[in-house]
């Protein structure tokens, strides 16, 4: 059982910047690909970021490749997604994923989700 809890969502200027993070409860974390998705307003949930359990390997949806980074730290039971020249369309609720058998990128995949954090960002 893994329980995921997203905090660092808010409200930023267009060109700005926020730090997602995620923290993991359960022994397990470790064995866990782990992901960000996100979910606009009358919008399916997509996928956004994700690393695999051993952080050696990084995927990101295209709109964001360049912009956001994800990153994990196994000994904290973290997961972190920096966001970069934020723009008005990455406004949405993004929530922590982990995923056991496969790589965090397909959202039907995910094992567990978090509860979400809002991001907008005003023009």
């Amino acid at each position: 059982q893994v329980q995921l809890v997203e905090s660092g969502g808010g409200l930023v200027q267009a060109g700005g910047s926020l730090r997602l993070s995620c923290a993991a409860s359960g022994r397990t974390f470790s064995t866990y690909a782990m992901g960000w998705f996100r979910q606009a307003p009358g919008k399916e949930r997509e996928f956004v970021a994700a690393i695999t359990w051993s952080g050696d390997s990084t995927y990101y949806a295209d709109s964001v490749k360049g912009r956001f980074t994800i990153s994990r730290d196994n000994a904290k039971n973290m997961v972190y997604l920096q966001m970069n020249s934020l723009k008005p369309e990455d406004t949405a609720v993004y929530y922590c994923a982990a995923d056991f058998l496969s790589t965090a990128t397909i959202v039907n995949n995910i094992d567990y989700w978090g509860q979400g954090t809002q991001v907008t960002v005003s023009s």
